[in-house]
């Protein structure tokens, strides 16, 4: 379970590993705000680009997948969406009639062809979340702590690879335990996501707490 856990830190030294952590922290958010700006063609560019850095940075493709889980149940959910966003519009046209072979006519294909907007925002979450994974596969939690000596953001960023790796943790028991995907599942595993995550929040900050006391006597 361990080894599959989301954005967790490469032990496997790079080039990438060798960039102080506040670089890599500082060129994060422009990065990504950059990268919303970008055409699908361009954000597919980009993606197989992270990938091959990623590659070089010996981050293997299982890893790279593994980061990408939220990312990938995202887009199917986008992608279904935007089938029965096609539908409706079929559906809403006033020359609308039902062929024969409707399930086996050509124009059928319309319908399983998304819009760009929703090829776009998938496009866009998948490269957020590989720029994020390089950074946090590349950067230990003591380094991003020592850059930003702000104990309020080194729990932020600290609190982003827990909820993958919570969630990581809550989706393998679900399926163990025979779990079936769909909405049942999205609302249990939702409020379970939370209130896990919370609470480890809740235990760091008095952690933290507790050793400042400690250094103030």
């Amino acid at each position: 379970m361990k080894n599959s856990s989301i954005f967790k830190y490469n032990l496997k030294k790079s080039y990438l590993h060798k960039v102080p952590a506040i670089i890599k922290l500082l060129l994060l958010l422009p990065i990504s705000i950059f990268c919303v700006t970008l055409s699908p063609i361009q954000l597919c560019v980009l993606i197989i680009t992270v990938i091959i850095i990623a590659l070089s940075c010996k981050i293997t493709v299982i890893e790279q997948i593994t980061d990408l889980k939220p990312a990938i149940y995202y887009a199917s959910l986008m992608y279904i969406l935007s089938i029965i966003s096609n539908l409706i519009i079929f559906l809403n046209t006033e020359t609308f009639t039902v062929p024969v072979n409707f399930w086996f006519n050509s124009s059928t294909l319309f319908f399983f062809i998304p819009a760009p907007d929703f090829i776009k925002i998938p496009l866009r979450l998948f490269l957020l979340v590989q720029l994020s994974a390089l950074v946090f596969r590349t950067t230990s939690q003591l380094e991003i702590r020592e850059a930003v000596r702000i104990e309020a953001i080194f729990l932020f960023l600290s609190f982003i690879p827990d909820i993958f790796k919570t969630w990581t943790q809550i989706n393998l028991a679900w399926n163990a335990r025979g779990g079936k995907p769909g909405m049942e599942k999205i609302k249990t595993l939702v409020f379970v996501l939370i209130s896990l995550n919370l609470e480890k929040a809740s235990i760091k900050a008095k952690a933290i707490e507790a050793r400042r006391n400690n250094d103030i006597k």
